[in-house]
This record gives C-alpha cells, sequence and structure tokens, in this order.
C-alpha cells in the first residue's frame, strides 16, 4: 500500500514538472515568435479575428487579487472589498422583464481558454477604480425597461434608458451609435468579430457589432483639432515587434469614460485609450486596452483578452435602416400614456 501511494505521489510530481515545462516552452514560443510579414515588411495583422470571452470584466469580490482560477484557494477566507464608485450602484430585479432575444442568437463560441478571474488586470483587484469627486455614475435599466434613476440626457451607457419621450431618452446602442464592441473591444451576446485591413501606412479596424471602421494612420500625423469629438475618437498607431499600439483620443463627451450596459462612468472628454494587438502564435493575438483618464477614474484600467483568426466572412450589421425596435419602444411610450389618460 505504502509503495503504490510513494508511485501514485512520483507520477504528481512528475506530472506537475511536465505542466511547468509545457507552459515555459508555450511561453518562449509566444516571446520568439515570428509572424508572417507583408509586402511592407511588417508583422500581417490582416484578418478576421474573433474575440469572444466568457471571463467576466469586473473580478467577482470573492476571488480578492487573485488573476487565475487555479491560484485560488477556496477554503481560505475573502475579506469584501471596501472599494466602492462614488454611490455603490444597485442594480434593479428584472423578474418579469421580457428578453430581447431568445437564446439563438446568443454566441457561445470560445475560440481560446481565459481562466482569469477577470479581464481587468490593472486595478490588482480587477475592479473598476472609484472614480474622483463630483463624477457622475449614470445608471440604467435592462434593455426593455424603464428603472427610474431620475438621470438627466445624454444618457453614456449602451443598453436601456432614462424614458420613452423620443430617441434621445434610450441608451447608445438602441439609438445604433455605440455598442459594447467600442473602442474599446469587450465581448458582447453576438458579432464578436473584428475584420483588419492594412497597407503601408494605415490599419482599418472593422466591428462587425455596429459595423464601425476605425481608420489608424500609422504616420506622424497629427491628431485632429480638439475642438472636433467623435463616436470612436480619432486614431493613431505604430507597430512595435509584434505588436500593434493604437492611442486613440478626441472622444465625444456623450460617451462615457467606460460605457457597460446599464452603467456609464463620467464622460470620454479627456479619456486616452491605449489598445495593444500583439501576435502570439499562430493565428492567435492578444488584445490589452488602457482607459488613462485621471478626470473620471482614480486610477488607470487595464483589462487583456484574446483573438482567434477564424475563416469566418463578417456581414453588415445594419442597425440604422428599419431600426423597429426604436419604434416600437416608443410607440410603447405613446400607448401607455393613452391609456392613463382615458
Amino acid at each position: 500500500m505504502i509503495n503504490a501511494i510513494t508511485q501514485f505521489l512520483r507520477l504528481l510530481v512528475r506530472f506537475a514538472a511536465l505542466l511547468v515545462a509545457v507552459s515555459s516552452i508555450s511561453l518562449a514560443l509566444a516571446q520568439n515568435y515570428q509572424p508572417s510579414l507583408t509586402e511592407h515588411g511588417v508583422p500581417d495583422f490582416t484578418g478576421v479575428w474573433n474575440f469572444s470571452s466568457r471571463t467576466p470584466f469586473e473580478r467577482p469580490e470573492r476571488y480578492g487579487d487573485v488573476e487565475f482560477l487555479r491560484d485560488f484557494d477556496r477554503s481560505a477566507p475573502r475579506r469584501r472589498s471596501t472599494t466602492s464608485t462614488s454611490r455603490a450602484p444597485r442594480r434593479p430585479s428584472t423578474i418579469g422583464v421580457i428578453g430581447a432575444y431568445n437564446g439563438y442568437w446568443n454566441d457561445r463560441t470560445v475560440l481560446e481558454a481565459n481562466t482569469r478571474t477577470s479581464l481587468i488586470i490593472h486595478p490588482a483587484n480587477g475592479r473598476i477604480p472609484p472614480v474622483q469627486d463630483g463624477v457622475t455614475v449614470q445608471l440604467g435599466g435592462d434593455q426593455t425597461s424603464d428603472f427610474d434613476f431620475n438621470e438627466t440626457r445624454p444618457v453614456r451607457y449602451t443598453h436601456g434608458g432614462i424614458g420613452r419621450d423620443g430617441p434621445e431618452d434610450r441608451g447608445l446602442s438602441e439609438r445604433c451609435l455605440v455598442f459594447v464592441s467600442g473602442p474599446p473591444l469587450l465581448s458582447g451576446g453576438y458579432n464578436n468579430h473584428i475584420q483588419i485591413f492594412q497597407n503601408a501606412d494605415h490599419i482599418v479596424l472593422l466591428v462587425e457589432m455596429g459595423w464601425d471602421a476605425r481608420i489608424v494612420n500609422l504616420s506622424n500625423k497629427p491628431y485632429i483639432s480638439d475642438d472636433v469629438r467623435q463616436w470612436s475618437g480619432d486614431s493613431r498607431g505604430y507597430i512595435e515587434g509584434n505588436t500593434l499600439v493604437v492611442e486613440t483620443r478626441n472622444f465625444t463627451t456623450a460617451l462615457g469614460s467606460l460605457s457597460l450596459r446599464s452603467i456609464a462612468y463620467g464622460t470620454a472628454k479627456d479619456r486616452v485609450l491605449t489598445e495593444r494587438f500583439t501576435l502570439t502564435t499562430v493565428g492567435t493575438m492578444d488584445y490589452e486596452f488602457t482607459i488613462d483618464d485621471p478626470t473620471t477614474f482614480t486610477d488607470k484600467i487595464v483589462a487583456i483578452s484574446s483573438m482567434t483568426k477564424v475563416e469566418d466572412q463578417i456581414f453588415e450589421y445594419a442597425c440604422h435602416p428599419g431600426n423597429y425596435a426604436m419604434k416600437g419602444i416608443l410607440q410603447a411610450g405613446r400607448m401607455e400614456e393613452a391609456n392613463e389618460t382615458n
């Protein structure tokens, strides 16, 4: 019996050593990876990439500062974080709310394994940092409901709204303006693809969700005037080794510094977004972004995810033409008003 236990323990030690060796080899391969080059002699980023992820953007508080699931000790007591935003958002109940889509449309594809406890890797607790004093954290309800949070226009979060008097009362995605795929890129319920085009001095980032194309100048061309503000900002980029670095600024103030589903933090007026697309192995790419906005947050936000190159073709996401959802939302508001007066 003792010999059997001894042999078993030896096997475990060997297996652990093998895992360490494999991890070391994988890391070395990623660091030494030589991607294919374009005719201009720089790494080739072109193609269609899937960035689906099941990893939460923020880390659940029970994980504390543990970055990877493999390092989480379930037996260890965890102290609840005392860090919060300027007013701790409390979500309304969604019981009885009719869903916008059934499960058929949801993208359940996860092409690259990710064992992180959150996409956010900075701050260390994997949480959105507190906002500066006086900064508004705008709250909303679900896409199909109106919860009264006494908010005012402009609506800076993507889903939900503050009322149904007009299109301006609805979230950015309901108005076909901005989606969770940004920039920055965050995985949504579906359409998690980006197509990259590349020539000598420009790269185009075409996101399937919203069909938004950012034209990134790779030369030293100066940014546009600070008086000109855009939904997707103004982007400049450069290639550093295997990494495409894109820095974007000049965002509109009608956008949150961080606009998520049903919550938006401050405005994007002073936000500088830095994205890093790094080719790691054949058909895989790391995506990291940094939100640097000291006007809104007390710390920067850094998040990381992965992308997988696919043979799929993306199609136009025609949100504006035939946007029946907006018509239905506003029409329902008029019907409720008519019923109240009768």
